[in-house]
């Protein structure tokens, strides 16, 4: 079994503090994983009175860095452990992570199934 860091991305009315979990991302360091595993947020965005577009961009970005890779600008190129956690970084924004959590699993990528299905579709 290996440790495994996972954090749930949630769309946020930052003036009221409603909030709608619409992402997972989950960080196995012993298997060099970055997963991450969103919903369409634009039921979310329009029961929280926000911008879908910009939402969605926001969602965009947030792949691109977990992606890594130079389309994700000096972020994506560094480890997926950093990237992981610049990503669950606290922020006051529309798009905000949960606290990180920690789990154990054989399989990451199985994990971030069980994840999403147990926060994103239930």
């Amino acid at each position: 079994m290996r440790p495994y860091d996972y954090a749930l991305i949630r769309c946020v009315d930052v003036a009221t503090g409603d909030a709608r979990t619409i992402g997972v991302v989950l960080s196995c360091r012993q298997a060099r994983f970055l997963g991450v595993r969103f919903v369409d947020g634009t039921p979310a965005a329009d029961a929280l009175g926000l911008d879908p577009d910009l939402l969605s961009r926001s969602v965009r970005a947030f792949v691109e860095v977990a992606n890594g890779g130079h389309a994700a600008g000096p972020v994506g190129r560094l480890p997926d452990s950093e990237r992981f956690h610049f990503l669950t970084a606290t922020r006051s924004t529309s798009l905000q992570p949960s606290s990180v959590h920690t789990g154990l699993a054989d399989d990451p990528e199985a994990a971030l199934d069980r994840l999403e299905a147990q926060a994103l579709r239930p």
